[in-house]
């Protein structure tokens, strides 16, 4: 039952004044509100775009949504980087149909890295050009599109709206379907561009190029528009995914409302192994406060898993309700129906909390929401001021409470505030060199236009390369042009996204009638998520997985009632392919090379909720995947007298820490990296540490861990010693199983390392 509603001022007031809350705050700190800076529309801006605004309420612009537009007159690329809800989407709206009313025949292309985007963005465009009382045609296209309307869209798009993965399929490959669009590109929009990061940007510069290519075969040559959440290198980020100059606008003329930051560390609640309670229990209680406050709250999980959990335990508070849908989740997986309701019930507030992964980052319109939780950090600071941007959307007060993990890396954090608050965002990084990438989209190019003997792609040297690809049977040479000869449709075998392309369909057979798709999931998290046996959580109902189809990627599950989760281990083999560099010294060996990698789904866990104790296990029996990927590698000779389980113990623990403080100095997303330790190394049967990209062919990140390894083993030891624990803890090393020596024996590895590399 919901006690009287209040305000975040009225509810923080309170909470000042409660002991059990305050003794878990570790750091409170507001953030005042900044008033708007405005500019008066130009004088060249249409005349209809200027009644439509003044039909929104809007009777002068953001000062950078008027630099945006003078940008875009002089013909000049650029970025906008500004935050969470400072009109973004007017620094290319207004250009664009500026244009398309100078020049009917214009075109536009917007790119946003989700459908849900796409239809989110469409909805807002079409209410402002309704405004305008003209005839602009503007369209989504992507898999969900009617082929009904596909050719309409071809032919008499003005601006037409889709995704990264759609263009390089659906649309690349097929240009001559779409003359009049390539002949007639004015802009090119890239909505989200920080999220063009990793291989999914690298892919996507790729895609970039080939578009560009295109165009310039159609006689056009788009602006580009960018625009991001706050990051360190936009520009530079822009310039690399385009291949263009880009002009910078880092200064938001928007107003920003007061936000309100908690930092909560959940008590010990062992003292000996330094044990905190499970922030997923913390999260859930402080949501509950919120919800019985009447304040509409979004919390954020990191993994499909804990939104499920979260959901799952507040619920309880409407099992008396029939019907009541006022507690969501919102997660990759979810059908595209269910999503778009759910955003619905956020905008005109039937849904009261929802539990989401970072897929409500983005700038989906889910209207004003009041509080946000983090559940531990999100990896990076740039994903954790987006996550604090979805509350006090319209300049009122917002509540933001971090609520740290056990994590090494998260009791950093909550120990040290400004790290969050006041350090710089990441860098985005992409690396359009990596050799598989480029051959995957040279492949495309080859398939969409042919290459002369003088062409180049981008601003590579492709003549080579496109010898390689005509002996492997591809391309075909004439005497002054490379031609596509194979059957193959190159775009189809390359996902942007992940090494796998496809996804696992979930069959619910609980229904009697028969059957009924509820989601779906990439490969690599099937493998510890959709196992036989495992427990699927879905808007906080279980379903057991009954058989898993490998093959034909299909997963059956049927709806069960019990008290426990699953969660499953992978098993890790690594192979050396070869080593680019190394260095030796008296008893250890940096390197760094090109690696071998086989994940192994072993064992699943079935877990008890609320008091989350282990109960059972039993065997996973999927194959292997195998990935190709770059890595750092760090061997050092036995130190005497230890055993081999002495050893396990020093070098997980070990790896633990280590990957705790990679983020902070390569700024990346902690999943970038991965560390696996290797107690006899099949390269050279030494106690060995490996650091890897997370990705296929590797994006550089372990590269540049090979490069600064002394300052990320510096922290690390730091930390380690500085922990209270006694013998090692979550917060250090790691969770322990027992009260060994553990902790002194992780630092004894590490100062080998660090002692022997300096």
């Amino acid at each position: 039952m919901l006690s009287k509603k209040r305000t975040i001022d009225e509810l923080l007031q309170e909470w000042q004044y409660d002991e059990e809350l305050k003794q878990n705050i570790i750091h409170w700190q507001t953030l005042e509100a900044k008033p708007a800076h405005y500019s008066p529309f130009p004088q060249s801006l249409h005349p209809s775009i200027q009644k439509a605004l003044e039909a929104r309420g809007i009777g002068q612009l953001y000062t950078h949504q008027r630099e945006a537009f003078d940008f875009a007159q002089e013909g000049k690329s650029f970025t906008a980087v500004t935050p969470t809800a400072s009109g973004k989407s007017l620094c290319y709206h207004l250009p664009v149909l500026q244009k398309i009313l100078e020049d009917p025949s214009s075109r536009a292309i917007y790119l946003f890295p989700t459908k849900a985007l796409a239809q989110d963005q469409k909805a807002d465009l079409n209410e402002l050009i309704e405004l305008m009382g003209e005839e602009i045609l503007s369209y989504t296209y992507d898999g969900d599109t009617a082929p009904a309307i596909r050719q309409k869209i071809r032919k008499a798009g003005h601006i037409v709206m889709t995704n990264p993965d759609m263009l390089h399929s659906g649309i690349l490959p097929h240009h001559t379907k779409w003359v009049s669009l390539f002949e007639n590109l004015k802009y090119i929009v890239i909505d989200e561009l920080h999220t063009y990061k990793g291989v999914f940007g690298s892919h996507v510069a790729h895609v970039i190029r080939r578009l560009k290519r295109i165009c310039a075969f159609y006689g056009s040559d788009p602006i580009f528009i960018c625009t991001s959440a706050t990051i360190k290198n936009p520009k530079e980020l822009a310039e690399k995914l385009t291949n263009s100059k880009h002009e910078l606008i880092a200064n938001s003329g928007a107003p920003v409302g007061k936000k309100t930051f908690l930092f909560y560390n959940p008590p010990i609640i062992h003292p000996t192994f330094g044990v905190r309670r499970s922030s997923i229990l913390e999260v859930r209680d402080l949501a509950t406060r919120l919800y019985e406050a009447g304040i509409q709250s979004i919390v954020f999980a990191k993994s499909r898993v804990r939104v499920e959990m979260l959901v799952t335990y507040l619920k309880s508070l409407t099992k008396n309700k029939i019907k009541d849908e006022s507690i969501r989740g919102y997660r990759g997986g979810y059908l595209p129906t269910e999503r778009r309701a759910i955003e619905k019930g956020l905008r005109n507030g039937t849904i009261q909390v929802v539990v989401s992964t970072n897929a409500l980052e983005l700038g989906v319109d889910i209207g004003q929401l009041q509080a946000c939780i983090m559940t531990g950090y999100p990896g990076n600071i740039a994903s954790a001021w987006q996550q604090a941007g979805r509350a006090g959307r319209r300049q009122d007060s917002a509540l933001i409470i971090y609520v740290a993990n056990s994590t090494a890396l998260d009791q950093y954090v909550v120990q040290n505030p400004n790290y969050l608050l006041g350090s710089s965002p990441e860098e985005a990084l992409i690396n359009p060199e990596n050799i598989l990438i480029l051959m995957d989209h040279l492949k495309c190019a080859a398939f969409e236009l042919p290459f002369s003997m003088t062409d180049g792609y981008g601003e590579f040297e492709v003549q080579q390369l496109l010898e390689f690809l005509q002996d492997e049977g591809v391309l075909v040479k004439t005497s002054s042009q490379w031609y596509w000869m194979s059957e193959r449709f190159p775009a189809h075998e390359i996902s942007l996204r992940s090494a796998s392309q496809e996804n696992v369909v979930i069959i619910d057979q609980s229904i009697p009638a028969g059957t009924k798709v509820i989601g779906e999931m990439d490969t690599y998290s099937a493998m510890t998520l959709l196992h036989e046996e495992a427990i699927y959580l879905h808007q906080g109902t279980q379903f057991q997985v009954e058989k898993l189809d490998w093959e034909e990627k299909k997963a059956y599950v049927r709806e069960v009632d019990v008290d426990y989760f699953t969660d499953a281990n992978l098993a890790v083999e690594l192979k050396v392919l070869n080593e680019d560099k190394s260095a030796k010294y008296k008893t250890a060996t940096v390197s760094y090379g090109d690696i071998s990698l086989l994940a192994i789904p072993t064992i699943f866990k079935k877990i008890r909720f609320q008091t989350h104790e282990n109960i059972g296990s039993g065997k996973i029996h999927i194959p292997p995947l195998e990935m190709h990927t770059n890595a750092t590698w760090m061997s050092f000779d036995l130190p005497e007298n230890w055993s081999e389980e002495m050893l396990t113990d020093a070098l997980t623990g070990a790896a633990y820490a280590i990957s705790s403080f990679i983020p902070l100095y390569l700024q990346c997303d902690r999943n970038d990296l991965t560390v696996v330790p290797q107690v006899k190394s099949v390269h050279n049967e030494k106690p060995t540490l490996f650091v890897y990209d997370s990705y296929p062919g590797g994006i550089g990140l372990s590269e540049r861990v090979y490069d600064i390894l002394v300052p990320i083993l510096e922290q690390t030891i730091k930390h380690v010693r500085n922990c209270p624990c006694q013998t090692g803890c979550p917060s250090c090393i790691g969770a322990q199983d027992s009260l060994n020596e553990s902790k002194n024996k992780v630092l004894k590895v590490l100062s080998i390392l660090l002692s022997e590399i300096e």
